[in-house]
């Protein structure tokens, strides 16, 4: 999935690229947007199912008085999935088409969207609207700042990946040691990595758009995989946020 472009080469730098005046690469950004926002429409409805209807709840969740004390094998399969398919398209799908992009998008998103009932469940559901808001404010500028941006983001994104693998190192790690600070340096470093990948993976996008050149399938499979990218770094930025905002139950 090379840059989501079908491998086209990436031909066009991101100072020379005119996007105020290109209604096609508004266009796409626009179709990639709307992906994102339903994708998070439909993960919030699902959230809200998995942790609220007794008889899903309890299939993937352990709550006494109200609140998670654990999970089931069931939560665990769904939360480790999206992973999976990501892993697996990575290295199978060479040259994807718009319907099996568009299928492993909304796969995710479901996948992901039942997972987070653990938020509602962990969450005062005024903090978790309240941060749901902050994140989305927040994505909403750093898109922007890496769609109208000049600067050649590239080597900027290579350091933040780096830093996501960082980060779910320590976090494992942190799984046995059960260090507070070290959670809190987790999340504070979580809120950064992820808000400039927001910015990254925008530009990356434009210049996507470039490079395909009017292929309308290669747009097509583009805007499923950018709305994924995207849409998991608003979930990341959102989870990480919510760990120092958020009032537990």
């Amino acid at each position: 999935m090379n840059d989501f472009n079908r491998d086209y080469a990436r031909s066009i730098p991101a100072d020379r690229a005119d996007m105020s005046v290109d209604a096609g690469l508004r266009s796409f950004m626009l179709g990639v947007y709307n992906k994102v926002a339903l994708g998070l429409v439909l993960s919030g409805a699902l959230a809200f199912v998995t942790s609220s209807v007794p008889a899903v709840r309890d299939l993937m969740f352990v709550v006494q008085g109200g609140v998670l004390v654990g999970v089931t094998p069931i939560y665990m399969i769904v939360a480790f999935a999206p992973i999976v398919l990501m892993l697996v398209a990575g290295f199978a799908l060479r040259n994807p088409q718009p319907r099996t992009a568009g299928a492993l998008y909304w796969t995710i998103v479901t996948l992901i969207g039942a997972s987070l009932g653990s938020v509602f469940l962990r969450y005062t559901g005024q903090s978790v609207a309240s941060t749901f808001f902050i994140t989305a404010a927040a994505f909403g500028g750093l898109s922007l700042v890496g769609y109208t941006t000049k600067k050649d983001l590239t080597g900027f994104g290579s350091f933040l990946i780096m830093g996501v693998v960082g980060i779910l190192i320590a976090s494992i790690v942190n799984m046995f040691l059960h260090n507070s600070m070290l959670m809190l340096m987790i999340n504070v470093l979580g809120v950064f990595i992820f808000a400039g990948l927001i910015a990254y993976d925008t530009q990356r996008l434009k210049m996507t758009y470039y490079a395909l050149g009017g292929d309308a399938a290669g747009q097509s499979v583009a805007t499923n995989f950018g709305a994924l990218s995207l849409y998991i770094n608003f979930i990341n930025l959102f989870q990480f946020l919510l760990s120092i905002l958020g009032s537990r139950r």
